[in-house]
């Protein structure tokens, strides 16, 4: 029983960490050389505000996650 709920809870870090570095991705990383002064960038086309702030918060949850992630495969292994 324990095993079982080691492989959920590693899938859910699995997952988390992907999505994480998917925004990571998708609202900062993609747009990092279209920033202004004030940490903003406009995309015309969808109407949506970036800001460069969002970068550091999605970057330090994905680092996180995959700590995580990699201490319980590393746990698991063992």
């Amino acid at each position: 029983m324990n095993r079982l709920l080691g492989k959920f809870v590693l899938a859910i870090t699995l997952g988390a960490t992907v999505l994480f570095w998917y925004f990571y991705y998708a609202l900062y990383f993609k747009w990092r050389d279209c920033f202004n002064d004030e940490g903003r960038c406009f995309d015309g086309e969808t109407g949506t505000v970036y800001l460069e702030q969002s970068g550091m918060v999605w970057l330090s949850l994905a680092v996180f996650s995959s700590c995580i992630l990699l201490f319980q495969v590393w746990r698991m292994a063992r």
